[in-house]
């Protein structure tokens, strides 16, 4: 499994209410939040990122509340991967448990920049810089967790599980 796409470049402690801004949280359609994902940090977000697109940012990404809003909305915007230095505890359980790939690699987020195009493979946790020519290398995940995300989720790998037993 891999992603591969442009890159949004954020700095540290990008905080849940930012990702998605507390006056959408009254909605469980996944496309609504995807339409409002990052509006207060980065007002043209939305308008300039495609399928498959990557956020690549510093510390404690996803910190503030323990809402899985914020990773369920990066998700339906079609990003395809977040990389960033640590991650809020709560935010990664939460992506993983909805499927988003998510890795940790400080120096890829030091070198990467806004607007390269990267390649990830999670197999491996190579990161690969397409435009700068630059390899980076993350913890892949282990494979439960890969599981987790080849089955678009926590809830579909156990389903999967239950059928094959």
């Amino acid at each position: 499994m891999n992603a591969k796409g442009h890159v949004f470049h954020y700095g540290d402690n990008v905080d849940t209410d930012v990702i998605i801004p507390a006056r959408y949280l009254n909605t469980p359609d996944h496309q609504e939040l995807a339409a409002h994902c990052m509006e207060d940090l980065d007002p043209e977000f939305l308008s300039r990122r495609k399928e498959g697109d990557l956020i690549v940012a510093g510390y404690n990404f996803g910190c503030g509340s323990s809402r899985e809003h914020a990773p369920i909305a990066i998700k339906a915007a079609g990003i395809s991967c977040v990389i960033a230095k640590t991650f809020a505890r709560i935010f990664y359980r939460n992506a993983i448990n909805i499927g988003l790939p998510i890795l940790e690699c400080p120096e890829a987020c030091d070198r990467i920049q806004a607007g390269d195009e990267v390649a990830v493979d999670f197999d491996t946790g190579v990161i690969e810089n397409i435009t700068r020519g630059e390899r980076y290398q993350a913890e892949p995940f282990p494979p439960f967790i890969m599981d987790i995300v080849r089955h678009n989720g926590l809830m579909n790998a156990l389903a999967a599980r239950k059928e094959q037993a």
